[in-house]
């Protein structure tokens, strides 16, 4: 059995093949089938729109499933039935039930192999949510979106966030070759929600829209016009980080009412990710779910949790480091920037705080741009440290050293990520800034070893 922390640790040696998925879930008994879903699917914000959605449905009162990937701190996070993680015993359970399932059908010749990581995984969240039978699963795409594990569903509403560059091993050289993999998600006669993207994506989308004669809702309206400017927008600035970073508060019309929208997430990109989520919940209305009012989506909006996305944490109640100078802590900033779009991301919400001396922990799978990530990322910091998850995807402190070689930077290297978190913290200096980001794997260790909350 995979214990709880287990994670895929290699890349597919086996072609991605939805007729495998749809072999072993029959065995299962066709799980995926006796649950409403909705499917996220694209490149940066799956998760924060899946989380937000999430967090309307629960809060009009419909017994809402959520299904995301990867993890930060326990593989159970990945599998929540409103708002809580699948139990040790449950999870135990059905990885038994799926494993037992996946050999009978490789001993019987119906599968070639055994299922993938990722693919048990979700077999094993279909039949988690099918047996507890919520009123509606989100779902949020491992990669790509056609080939996807997760594709094997019928949705009531397919939602596609931003699209970039990234997994181009697997998807794709181009946007418009990636963008025809998360488009893979729409369905004949299908609604879609999705919002103005690059020009390659949006040609991409449309044209997969018209040839299956899907309907398409645009989650403009939904997105605030005011500017960080406008006194009706509250942006997250402040002089000091001790506590969580301001949320984003604006006023909205939705659903013929005016509410305030009082968002956890922090940063711009957000904006588009919140504005998704409202399209979806107004969507589901029209179909039939009542529950969903103005007064629930901005509740649900309120309520959300998506820990690790610039999740700001105050020195003084974690970890046993200090820095230099009367034992002083410094805050800590942790984000999942896993790509140059998210690195971008990332600069832009920094720079709306204080300007205050940062140091950068930073990790990074070896696929992903390092070079690009550094170019956007380590020229803010006042020194770099880098280093490696416990994972043999993550690319050596010297790797990513290498690829950083424009970068004119202090750039250090650790051999652990608890070493990094030690170096980033005795040299910080009072009144310093220690922003943990790369890959989820990075973020997720560090706040093991600080023993955050999430």
């Amino acid at each position: 059995m995979y214990a709880l922390g287990h994670e895929l640790t290699h890349a597919p040696t086996h072609k991605f093949d939805l007729g495998h998925m749809r072999v072993l879930l029959a065995g299962l008994g066709n799980p995926e089938t006796r649950f409403a879903s909705i499917l996220i699917a694209g490149t940066n914000g799956k998760g924060s729109t899946a989380s937000t959605l999430s967090s309307i449905l629960q809060a009009s009162g419909l017994q809402t499933g959520l299904y995301t990937s990867p993890h930060l701190k326990r593989i159970n996070e990945r599998i929540r039935l409103n708002g809580e993680s699948i139990s040790n015993d449950d999870f135990a359970l059905l990885h038994d039930v799926v494993g037992r399932t996946a050999e009978r059908l490789v001993s019987e010749g119906d599968l070639p192999w055994h299922p993938s990581f990722f693919e048990m995984l979700t077999a094993m969240a279909f039949e988690y949510f099918a047996r507890n039978r919520p009123d509606m699963v989100v779902l949020e795409v491992g990669m790509g979106g056609r080939l996807d594990a997760t594709n094997v569903v019928d949705p009531q509403l397919s939602i596609i966030t931003d699209i970039s560059l990234d997994h181009q091993r697997f998807l794709g050289e181009t946007i418009a070759e990636i963008a025809r993999e998360k488009a893979g998600i729409i369905r004949p006669k299908g609604v879609v929600i999705t919002l103005p993207q690059l020009p390659e994506a949006n040609d991409v989308i449309g044209n997969t829209i018209l040839e299956l004669g899907a309907r398409a809702v645009n989650a403009v309206p939904y997105v605030p016009p005011v500017s960080p400017a406008s006194p009706d927008y509250s942006a997250p600035r402040t002089q000091h980080l001790a506590k969580p970073a301001p949320r984003q508060c604006y006023p909205l019309e939705v659903l013929g009412q005016t509410i305030t929208v009082d968002s956890p997430l922090v940063g711009r990109h957000q904006l588009r990710n919140v504005a998704l989520s409202i399209a979806a919940a107004v969507e589901l209305r029209e179909r039939g779910f009542r529950q969903i009012t103005a007064a629930t989506i901005g509740r649900g909006i309120r309520e959300t949790h998506w820990p690790g996305r610039f999740q700001v944490v105050s020195g003084a109640a974690y970890g046993s480091f200090r820095s230099q100078g009367s034992g002083h802590k410094p805050d800590y900033v942790f984000d999942v920037a896993h790509n140059p779009a998210g690195a971008w991301a990332l600069r832009s919400t920094l720079s709306a705080y204080e300007n205050r001396p940062v140091t950068i922990v930073f990790g990074v799978l070896r696929d992903k741009a390092m070079s690009e990530m550094a170019e956007i990322l380590f020229p803010i910091a006042e020194r770099v440290i880098v280093t490696h998850a416990n994972n043999p995807r993550s690319a050596t402190p010297a790797e990513i050293r290498r690829a950083a070689f424009r970068v004119s930077a202090d750039i250090r290297e650790a051999e652990t990520v608890a070493e990094a978190l030690r170096m980033a913290t005795e040299s910080v200096g009072s009144g310093g800034l220690v922003v943990v980001t790369g890959s989820i794997y990075i973020v997720g260790e560090a706040m093991r070893t600080l023993d955050v909350r999430i």
